[in-house]
């Protein structure tokens, strides 16, 4: 089996493999691993199941999306910092330009914002968080422990609905996890491969992604410009994004709805939209940007908050490659990051009430819609894009028939 970090593929090759990727994974993150799998592992033989399963355990363990990072090392692995930079544009570009495009025209019609078959897709958005709460709760809230971490969460934040409210919540659990938790001691073999990377470009990568958490909340402060506000409210997005792609929501909703960049409803109609395109969740920061009032909004706003969302992904990823065997075998550092795992969880149920419910069901018929499409979801397991799509033609009924 050849060495995964031996550079053999040009950067447009890359591309062109994660473009068909990028246009064709439906279903979330974990759908999108298994293509990979099927793609990288079984069809091209760039690297073994050992290898591959070493890899998704470290994105799996860091901040960011998981899928999206997988992709990143693959490309890094294959081609340097410009295969990384390939793989990313062409598993997240399709779904972006997508989403870029339905925020445009909610933005040149405004009236699109209240059709029926947007209405919708904020209603299939309830369905859609209850069955990720549900999956996360029971993957990441196994004992009494971190169930009740969750639940503190939840409660805090239903009280306290800000968001350096789920930066504290999210700290906090943090420390409880690493003092508070108990884990069974996780066996760490040797790793399967080795990276282009020395320790101190890990460690330049690291100063790079914490240096933003510093220096934007400052310039956020000082300037009180929109611009400086979006900036610092993806970024901190995309850094502290434990757990899964919907965990994004909260974040990004704290960041352009209270300040007024956007509406509660354009918001909703647009994480409904991500759900029924291929590519990772996070390209619901196009649409935002996009659509959000504030001086890039359109096409250039879009592509900013898009690459600043994944770039604390991208910089973690780097910094933790050459690191990832010593992280991994530290019982402190699994028992923090289980701790902040089952935070989250708490984070998305206090979303799911608001803005998910609060900002999508206006009657018992959208009740209905909504529990009709979880029910697809999780007893039928029907694919997002078709429940996304049935309850898009559903709301458009509703409003024909009222």
């Amino acid at each position: 089996m050849p060495d995964p970090s031996a550079r053999s593929d040009s950067p447009w090759r890359v591309l062109l493999v994660f473009l068909g990727l990028g246009l064709t994974s439906f279903g979330g993150p974990v759908a999108h691993l298994g293509y990979f799998r099927t793609e990288f592992v079984e069809r091209r033989r760039w690297l073994d199941d050992r290898a591959y399963a070493d890899l998704v355990a470290l994105c799996q363990f860091l901040p960011g999306p998981a899928s999206s990072q997988v992709g990143m090392a693959l490309g890094l692995s294959r081609a340097g910092g410009w295969g990384m930079l390939a793989a990313w544009a062409g598993f997240t570009l399709p779904s972006a330009l997508a989403l870029v495009a339905l925020a445009e025209a909610i933005v040149r019609q405004p009236a699109l914002a209240s059709a029926g078959w947007v209405h919708g897709l904020k209603v299939a958005a309830v369905a859609i968080v209850a069955q990720a709460v549900w999956g996360m709760a029971r993957t990441l809230c196994p004992d009494r422990q971190r169930a009740a971490l969750a639940i503190g969460a939840a409660l805090v934040l239903l009280a306290w609905p800000a968001a350096l409210a789920q930066v504290l919540v999210i700290a906090a659990a943090a420390l409880a996890g690493r003092w508070l938790l108990r884990l069974p001691a996780a066996a760490a073999a040797p790793l399967a491969q080795r990276w282009p990377l020395s320790r101190r470009g890990g460690a330049l990568a690291l100063v790079l992604f914490l240096l933003p958490l510093a220096v934007l909340p400052m310039w956020a402060l000082a300037s009180g410009t929109p611009t400086a506000a979006l900036v610092d409210g993806f970024y901190r997005a995309g850094a502290l994004v434990f757990g899964g792609g919907h965990v994004v929501l909260p974040l990004l909703q704290a960041s352009v709805v209270p300040g007024g960049a956007l509406g509660n409803a354009e918001f909703l109609a647009g994480y409904g939209a991500a759900q029924a395109v291929p590519g990772p969740l996070f390209t619901f920061a196009a649409y935002l940007g996009a659509a959000a009032h504030w001086p890039w909004q359109g096409w250039t706003g879009g592509l900013l908050l898009l690459a600043v969302i994944f770039a604390p992904a991208a910089l973690v990823l780097l910094a933790a490659l050459p690191l990832w065997q010593a992280l991994r075998e530290r019982a402190g550092v699994r028992a923090a990051l289980a701790g902040v795992n089952a935070a989250v969880v708490g984070v998305l149920l206090a979303a799911l009430y608001d803005p998910v419910w609060t900002g999508s069901i206006q009657g018992r018929a959208d009740a209905a819609l909504a529990l009709a499409a979880l029910g697809l979801l999780v007893v039928g397991r029907c694919p997002p894009v078709l429940v996304v799509g049935l309850a898009a033609a559903a709301g458009q009924a509703m409003a024909w028939m009222s």
